[in-house]
């Protein structure tokens, strides 16, 4: 007895320290849209989470979503990368076949679903990163559909539900959907598909889509759509053509091959303004067939909401052929610098460049320059002779790997390596794509990819992570593709154009990649000096090699960070299966809690009450491309009851 008694007061001394205080009032919140508003911001004003007590916190519940495709379809299994919505004490998440699911935001309990019946089947990317809700205020409480929900499909419908039911709303479209493939022409499945949550604004609702890469030019175009928010009616359209083009309609058709709007769009309803980041035309990797059609790629598009009209637009890539699309929400803050106040929007990017403008007009908040970069692409390519580089903040990921900086865990690693990075054409970023294969860095994903940023509007903060793993792009003769692909090699079609293509991460033999780490970073950037605070390693080789090699090496993460008021940013997203708090004011990690499978998601966080709990939610269901542990889960973690 003595002893059990002895082993019992050790385990208490390690187990049982008094729980810290939590403080039961404070504010309330709920995460009402994709980005946590229109704006993006991806900021909560709650603060019973704090850096003192967020290492108390726990799993409160978890739903699965029980359709995780279970066939060895390997990195075509599908990516659960869904930020819930949280309204009227209801959270609303969809699965990666477009499963949508109402739950009990206090419990997790499941409320009803809808399924709209999506076949995946011959689609390339299956995923959906979350849905939209309206509050129709002309109609009487408990009415139908007074609340909506909005849910875009790989299937190119768009569908309104009723937020209480999960029944669709039989005045939005045809039996509450829209078929989006009007006026696209005919496309393959997968080839065109909604996979981000459409805006809502000023009763409109706006989306645009993915249009699938590299396959050939005659593809489907990047139209954006907005619609009457009660009856599904075209409200207006933008087909991004170059001014002084013809646009498409529905009626003739929209234009083929357009930059598409795959990423979430922002909104400001006091200036009428929609903000659409834009990818660049099909194929990325060559545009000498473009004929200029890319005078909206890789560009933040200002729509007016009433109209659809171009207010204005900034261009990050001129004549993009690097897959540096525009990948993340624009964020919308208020800018402080030199004591005034400007309604401001912050753009990252893939090239790990961060870019601030005045949104009202684009105008840049820092200067940006245009420099000069590699020239002499292939036959039929004209490149840009320049590129717009920010003064102001510097670069958040390297632009260069020269030979010296090979790396690998073994001496035969590195040289392997070095070889290959001396047997490339390697010019820093920018250099164009090459018959003998060229580096990329950053890679194709990143620096920064679809996660996007998070505001910290108190601190004038933006937190963000970023991937850095360098990649190569090799175009491949028409006469060559065929062969090669008959020879298992992952060449791209690029149909239409004189050249295929095959592009890869940049590894050594063993698998590790050649640049060495940090392979994912989380940065925090003084908004008004236009400075980097701080750069940390996120994220461990846990998950991803055995005991005892985890090690804090950073890696590559899609996802990205929420921040809170109360000084803390939330982020998963890593190869390992954890989500983390950081302190935004030094970048040191506070806390990580385990996860069913990989996080590759944003997390979000509510208080639907007073006297109620603080939920931090993620979505861990892994990712196909990434191969991390798959599942089907949506995780809440909570402070002890």
């Amino acid at each position: 007895l003595l002893r059990h008694a002895i082993a019992a007061a050790l385990a208490c001394a390690v187990g049982c320290e008094e729980p810290r205080p939590i403080d039961r009032g404070g504010p309330t919140a709920e995460w009402p849209a994709f980005g946590g508003s229109e704006a993006g911001l991806r900021h909560s004003p709650l603060t019973q989470i704090t850096p003192d007590n967020v290492a108390d916190l726990e799993i409160a519940w978890q739903y699965r979503f029980g359709d995780r495709d279970q066939s060895d379809r390997g990195f075509l299994a599908g990516s659960l990368e869904v930020t819930p919505i949280v309204v009227d004490g209801r959270l609303y998440a969809c699965s990666p076949r477009n499963r949508l699911a109402a739950l009990d935001a206090e419990t997790g309990a499941e409320l009803w679903t809808f399924d709209p019946g999506v076949d995946p089947t011959g689609m390339w990317m299956v995923t959906c990163r979350g849905v939209s809700t309206w509050l129709d205020e002309n109609a009487p409480a408990g009415q139908a559909c007074r609340r909506r929900i909005y849910m875009g499909t790989l299937e190119a419908r768009l569908w309104a539900l009723d937020a209480e039911t999960g029944k669709p709303c039989a005045d939005f479209g045809e039996d509450g959907h829209i078929d989006l493939g009007r006026g696209l022409g005919a496309f393959r499945p997968g080839e065109y598909a909604v996979t981000s949550p459409p805006l809502v604004i000023d009763d409109k609702v706006v989306t645009g889509a993915l249009v699938l890469d590299n396959i050939r030019t005659d593809i489907p175009g990047g139209v954006v759509r907005a619609f009457d928010a009660r009856s599904g009616e075209l409200a207006w359209a933008w087909d991004p053509v170059p001014p002084g083009t013809q646009p498409g309609d529905a009626e003739r058709g929209y234009s083929k091959g357009t930059p598409n709007a795959w990423s979430v769009l922002s909104g400001d309803p006091e200036l009428g303004l929609v903000y659409v980041p834009t990818g660049n035309p099909s194929p990325d990797f060559y545009g000498g067939e473009r004929n200029g059609i890319d005078y909206y790629g890789s560009s933040v598009v200002a729509l007016k909401a009433a109209s659809g009209e171009v207010a204005w637009h900034f261009q990050t890539v001129h004549h993009d052929v690097w897959d540096y699309d525009v990948p993340s929400q624009p964020v919308l803050y208020t800018s402080r610098i030199d004591g005034r106040e400007v309604p401001a929007l912050a753009q990252t990017t893939k090239m790990g460049l961060l870019f601030l403008f005045d949104r009202r007009d684009g105008t840049p908040l820092f200067d940006v320059e245009e420099r000069p970069v590699p020239q002499g692409g292939v036959v039929g390519e004209t490149l840009s002779p320049t590129q717009p580089f920010p003064s102001k903040p510097p670069p958040l990921h390297p632009t260069h790997l020269k030979p010296d900086d090979a790396f690998g865990f073994t001496f035969w690693d590195r040289r392997a390596c070095r070889r290959r990075i001396e047997g490339l054409r390697n010019e820093g970023l920018y250099t164009p794509p090459d018959l003998g294969g060229s580096v990329q860095m950053p890679g194709f994903t990143g620096g920064q990819n679809w996660g996007g940023a998070a505001v910290d509007p108190d601190r004038d903060v933006l937190v963000v992570n970023g991937i850095q793993v360098a990649a190569t792009i090799e175009l491949v003769p028409r006469a060559d593709a065929a062969r090669r692909t008959a020879a298992g090699e992952p060449i791209e079609p690029q149909l239409g154009t004189p050249y295929a293509m095959r592009r890869d991460s940049l590894l050594s033999p063993a698998g590790s990649p050649c640049n060495a780490p940090p392979w994912g970073t989380l940065s925090a950037v003084d908004l008004k000096k236009g400075e980097i605070l701080w750069q940390v390693p996120l994220g461990t080789s846990r998950d991803t090699a055995p005991w005892p090699l985890w090690w804090n090496v950073g890696v590559p993460s899609l996802g990205g960070p929420i921040v809170t008021a109360s000084g803390l940013a939330f982020i998963g997203g890593t190869t390992d299966d954890f989500l983390r708090a950081f302190d935004v004011a030094s970048g040191r990690e506070l806390w990580r809690g385990r996860l069913p499978a990989g996080g590759q998601a944003t997390p979000m966080t509510y208080r639907t009450h007073a006297g109620g709990r603080q939920f931090v939610v993620i979505a861990a269901g892994g990712h196909g491309l990434m191969r991390t542990t798959p599942g089907d889960s949506i995780v809440a973690f909570a402070l002890p009851e």
